[in-house]
């Protein structure tokens, strides 16, 4: 079944995970349930194995800064108390110099001990095997810009998933000089971590939509859902000229584009849709319609007109929720009513979590945990040739439409990497 593009991890009772709608922690398994239980996590054991990132391929260093953006005029669509919607974004960038300076951590030490937790009961890994708060990026915190103008970029991960589950291919991109934004929808990951210390989880996210499960309204939660995402990437696109002056000197606003996975993809889809200044999109395996199980009965407005810009589908190869314009309806319909460039590819032998660090990091466990539970998280492709084509694919989608260079990559002709181009 398809519900995991859509409403994957926590929503549906487990977490990780999350396609067009997903909500609830790291793509690193995918929820087949139809039930929505509560979310319980256990603190893991303070010892573990520690898994590593791959280093980025670029030129560049790379440099990570954090920070918090807040909006007055809205309430926190979720705890409505909160006066105000409260944001975490990373900022990852082509550096000048970063030798001898240690890299920052993919999860602050909060988070982990949420994600971490969900990862294993979604996964079906040994509780406390791995140590989530012990790997590192290859970035350094507030390191020095880069000398130049950059395209930037920003990243909206799957519902339910942190911001910082797809470091592996973030920093790439950025290695490859390009500024990229990430974004943490609060309330959807089971922790956000703000500058005071203060963590804020999902709970009454999940609240909501057990309640919507069981009254049958899941198409109106899951637009809501949708337009918060879309209201927070506002948020963002506005505050970035507010940030620090030693970033906005080297970012070019006149060349935007924006990537996600699952929900995220639909996301940048949906913000395209209504705001030019993103010249260019990616959607990586998430469905365009609000529906849990997407069968076409409630498509969105950009699958059901398309855009005028560039934008690639890139999409998993599994039999149960695999996706491409003639399995997905909601990708079929924008693919007739696309009026941009476009282009459908499907990473071979790949599940849905396969376009995030899922991919890089849970087959380091191989030997230690059955083969079938991490073909059932992230396929049978070989990790590293899948790291690799995720990066080449996005790379070149935004080389070619942000800066102009095209390594011809996307013309959909013979490859080393394992894709098919769908036609």
């Amino acid at each position: 079944m398809r519900s995991s593009r859509l409403v994957a991890a926590s929503l549906a009772g487990v977490v990780v995970s999350g396609p067009a709608v997903s909500t609830t922690v790291p793509a690193s398994a995918v929820s087949t349930s139809h039930s929505a239980p509560a979310l319980s996590v256990s603190p893991a054991p303070a010892k573990g194995l520690t898994l590593t990132l791959p280093a980025p391929r670029g030129r560049y260093r790379t440099g990570e800064s954090v920070f918090r953006l807040a909006d007055g005029g809205r309430a926190d669509p979720w705890v409505p108390s909160r006066r105000q919607r409260e944001l975490m974004i990373s900022v990852f960038y082509p550096a000048a110099h970063t030798r001898g300076r240690p890299f920052t951590n993919q999860f602050p030490a909060a988070v982990a001990a949420k994600v971490g937790p969900a990862v294993e009961t979604n996964v079906n890994l040994p509780a406390g095997l791995v140590d989530w708060a012990a790997t590192r990026t290859h970035s350094v915190q507030d390191a020095a810009m880069a000398p130049g103008r950059f395209p930037v970029v920003l990243y909206s991960p799957g519902a339910g998933d942190p911001r910082d589950w797809n470091v592996s291919l973030v920093e790439d991109l950025a290695s490859r000089g390009f500024v990229v934004v990430t974004v943490d929808h609060t309330g959807e990951a089971p922790a956000v971590q703000f500058p005071d210390g203060h963590v804020v989880g999902n709970g009454p996210l999940m609240e909501a939509w057990a309640q919507a499960f069981q009254d049958g309204t899941t198409p109106a939660f899951l637009t809501k859902l949708t337009d918060v995402r879309v209201a927070d990437t506002e948020l963002v696109l506005d505050r970035l000229t507010g940030l620090p002056d030693r970033l906005t000197n080297g970012m070019d606003l006149n060349r935007i584009g924006m990537f996600g996975h699952s929900a995220g993809g639909f996301t940048a889809a949906n913000t395209m849709y209504g705001d030019p200044r993103i010249r260019a999109g990616v959607n990586m395996d998430g469905t365009m319609e609000y529906t849990a199980e997407p069968d076409g009965t409630n498509l969105s407005e950009v699958a059901l007109h398309g855009l005028d810009r560039p934008f690639l589908l890139m999409g998993s190869s599994s039999a149960a929720d695999g996706s491409d314009v003639h399995r997905e309806p909601s990708w079929a319909s924008f693919w007739r009513h696309q009026r941009g460039w476009k282009a459908d590819v499907t990473l071979d032998d790949s599940a849905h979590a396969s376009f995030t660090d899922a991919e890089a990091l849970l087959p380091q466990l191989a030997g230690r945990v059955p083969d079938a539970t991490l073909a059932a998280a992230v396929g049978t492709v070989d990790s590293h040739r899948a790291v690799a084509a995720n990066r080449a694919l996005v790379a070149s989608f935004f080389e070619r439409f942000l800066k102009g260079c095209d390594d011809h990559l996307l013309d959909g002709g013979a490859s080393r990497y394992p894709i098919t181009f769908v036609r």
